[in-house]
Protein backbone atom coordinates (compact mmCIF):
# COMPACT_ATOMS: atom_id res chain seq x y z
CA UNK A 1 0.00 0.00 0.00
CA UNK A 2 2.66 2.44 0.88
CA UNK A 3 4.07 1.67 -2.42
CA UNK A 4 1.23 2.79 -4.41
CA UNK A 5 1.21 5.87 -2.49
CA UNK A 6 5.28 6.47 -3.41
CA UNK A 7 4.49 5.93 -6.88
CA UNK A 8 1.33 8.21 -7.11
CA UNK A 9 3.15 10.91 -5.23
CA UNK A 10 6.19 10.43 -7.60
CA UNK A 11 3.77 10.87 -10.63
CA UNK A 12 2.17 13.70 -9.92
CA UNK A 13 5.46 15.83 -8.65
CA UNK A 14 6.95 14.35 -12.41
CA UNK A 15 3.99 15.58 -13.91
CA UNK A 16 3.59 18.94 -12.50
CA UNK A 17 7.57 19.51 -12.57
CA UNK A 18 7.29 18.68 -16.37
CA UNK A 19 4.15 21.16 -17.20
CA UNK A 20 6.13 23.78 -15.60
CA UNK A 21 9.19 23.45 -17.36
CA UNK A 22 7.00 22.96 -20.67
CA UNK A 23 5.01 26.36 -19.83
CA UNK A 24 9.23 27.93 -19.11
CA UNK A 25 10.39 26.27 -22.76
CA UNK A 26 7.39 27.56 -24.48
CA UNK A 27 8.12 31.47 -22.61
CA UNK A 28 11.73 31.16 -23.51
CA UNK A 29 10.97 29.85 -27.38
CA UNK A 30 8.27 32.67 -27.78
CA UNK A 31 10.53 35.50 -26.44
CA UNK A 32 13.39 34.26 -28.78
CA UNK A 33 10.95 34.07 -31.62
CA UNK A 34 10.26 37.56 -31.31
CA UNK A 35 13.50 39.49 -31.09
CA UNK A 36 14.43 37.51 -34.20
CA UNK A 37 11.13 38.24 -35.91
CA UNK A 38 12.29 42.24 -35.68
CA UNK A 39 8.48 42.91 -35.42
CA UNK A 40 7.52 45.63 -33.34
CA UNK A 41 4.72 45.94 -30.26
CA UNK A 42 2.93 48.45 -32.61
CA UNK A 43 2.72 46.19 -35.50
CA UNK A 44 1.50 43.35 -34.00
CA UNK A 45 -1.02 45.52 -31.94
CA UNK A 46 -2.18 47.42 -35.31
CA UNK A 47 -2.56 44.11 -36.95
CA UNK A 48 -4.65 42.82 -33.74
CA UNK A 49 -6.93 45.11 -34.26
CA UNK A 50 -7.42 45.19 -37.85
CA UNK A 51 -8.07 41.40 -37.49
CA UNK A 52 -10.04 41.65 -34.48
CA UNK A 53 -9.60 39.53 -31.52
CA UNK A 54 -12.57 37.37 -32.31
CA UNK A 55 -12.44 33.95 -33.74
CA UNK A 56 -13.99 33.82 -37.62
CA UNK A 57 -13.62 31.42 -40.25
CA UNK A 58 -11.33 33.89 -41.87
CA UNK A 59 -8.89 34.01 -39.54
CA UNK A 60 -9.08 30.94 -38.00
CA UNK A 61 -9.99 27.97 -40.42
CA UNK A 62 -8.05 26.24 -43.03
CA UNK A 63 -10.96 27.43 -45.68
CA UNK A 64 -8.45 28.02 -49.22
CA UNK A 65 -8.97 24.76 -51.09
CA UNK A 66 -11.68 22.85 -53.39
CA UNK A 67 -14.34 22.56 -52.14
CA UNK A 68 -16.92 20.03 -54.32
CA UNK A 69 -21.30 18.62 -54.03
CA UNK A 70 -23.98 18.54 -55.84
CA UNK A 71 -26.88 21.31 -55.15
CA UNK A 72 -30.12 20.77 -55.17
CA UNK A 73 -31.57 22.06 -58.95
CA UNK A 74 -35.44 22.94 -59.68
CA UNK A 75 -35.63 21.72 -63.15
CA UNK A 76 -32.58 19.19 -63.23
CA UNK A 77 -31.04 16.27 -61.22
CA UNK A 78 -29.22 18.57 -59.21
CA UNK A 79 -26.31 20.64 -59.97
CA UNK A 80 -22.43 19.99 -60.19
CA UNK A 81 -20.45 22.18 -58.59
CA UNK A 82 -17.09 22.99 -57.68
CA UNK A 83 -15.63 25.67 -55.87
CA UNK A 84 -12.06 26.71 -55.17
CA UNK A 85 -10.71 29.10 -53.41
CA UNK A 86 -7.28 31.01 -53.02
CA UNK A 87 -5.50 32.50 -49.93
CA UNK A 88 -5.30 35.89 -52.25
CA UNK A 89 -9.01 35.85 -51.98
CA UNK A 90 -10.24 34.57 -55.39
CA UNK A 91 -12.41 31.58 -56.39
CA UNK A 92 -12.40 29.62 -59.68
CA UNK A 93 -16.42 27.43 -60.27
CA UNK A 94 -17.35 24.93 -62.21
CA UNK A 95 -20.80 23.99 -62.46
CA UNK A 96 -22.57 21.31 -64.65
CA UNK A 97 -26.46 21.23 -65.15
CA UNK A 98 -26.74 17.06 -64.23
CA UNK A 99 -29.63 15.44 -66.40
CA UNK A 100 -29.70 17.75 -69.14
CA UNK A 101 -29.40 16.76 -72.55
CA UNK A 102 -27.25 19.72 -73.51
CA UNK A 103 -25.33 19.52 -70.20
CA UNK A 104 -21.83 21.19 -70.19
CA UNK A 105 -19.44 23.08 -67.61
CA UNK A 106 -19.63 26.48 -66.81
CA UNK A 107 -16.59 27.87 -65.70
CA UNK A 108 -16.44 31.55 -63.38
CA UNK A 109 -13.52 33.26 -61.77
CA UNK A 110 -13.56 36.15 -60.20
CA UNK A 111 -12.22 37.44 -56.09
CA UNK A 112 -14.38 37.00 -53.44
CA UNK A 113 -14.92 39.51 -50.54
CA UNK A 114 -15.47 38.40 -46.67
CA UNK A 115 -18.36 40.09 -44.66
CA UNK A 116 -17.17 41.73 -41.58
CA UNK A 117 -17.59 39.08 -38.99
CA UNK A 118 -15.11 36.76 -41.17
CA UNK A 119 -17.60 33.80 -41.41
CA UNK A 120 -19.70 34.68 -44.94
CA UNK A 121 -17.74 34.77 -48.55
CA UNK A 122 -19.24 36.77 -51.34
CA UNK A 123 -17.94 35.35 -54.72
CA UNK A 124 -18.09 38.41 -57.19
CA UNK A 125 -19.34 38.54 -60.67
CA UNK A 126 -22.54 35.68 -59.84
CA UNK A 127 -26.05 37.37 -61.24
CA UNK A 128 -29.21 35.34 -61.01
CA UNK A 129 -27.63 32.78 -58.85
CA UNK A 130 -26.53 32.74 -55.11
CA UNK A 131 -22.81 33.80 -54.59
CA UNK A 132 -22.69 34.10 -50.86
CA UNK A 133 -21.55 30.73 -48.81
CA UNK A 134 -21.02 30.49 -45.30
CA UNK A 135 -17.72 29.07 -44.25
CA UNK A 136 -17.41 26.40 -41.76
CA UNK A 137 -15.05 23.29 -41.19
CA UNK A 138 -14.17 21.90 -44.16
CA UNK A 139 -17.05 23.01 -45.92
CA UNK A 140 -19.03 26.18 -48.04
CA UNK A 141 -22.66 26.31 -47.62
CA UNK A 142 -24.50 27.88 -50.11
CA UNK A 143 -26.74 30.63 -48.84
CA UNK A 144 -30.26 32.56 -50.48
CA UNK A 145 -30.63 35.34 -52.77
CA UNK A 146 -30.44 37.56 -49.63
CA UNK A 147 -27.38 35.74 -47.83
CA UNK A 148 -29.94 34.03 -45.13
CA UNK A 149 -29.36 30.56 -44.44
CA UNK A 150 -31.57 28.11 -46.54
CA UNK A 151 -33.60 25.77 -43.97
CA UNK A 152 -36.28 22.51 -44.68
CA UNK A 153 -35.64 19.33 -45.97
CA UNK A 154 -33.13 19.86 -48.18
CA UNK A 155 -30.70 21.75 -46.13
CA UNK A 156 -28.21 19.95 -46.13
CA UNK A 157 -28.17 19.49 -49.44
CA UNK A 158 -26.62 23.03 -50.14
CA UNK A 159 -23.03 22.03 -48.59
CA UNK A 160 -19.80 21.54 -50.88
CA UNK A 161 -17.63 19.51 -48.92
CA UNK A 162 -13.80 19.87 -49.09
Amino acid sequence: MMIKRILAISFTVCAIWGCSNQSKITEKLNADSLAEDSVSTETMETDSMKMGDEHSAMNSLDWDGTYKGILPCADCEGIETTITLTDDQTYTMQTKYLGKSDAKYFDSKGKFNWDKAGQIITLEGIKDAPGKYFVGENTLTQLDMEGKRITGQLADKYILKK
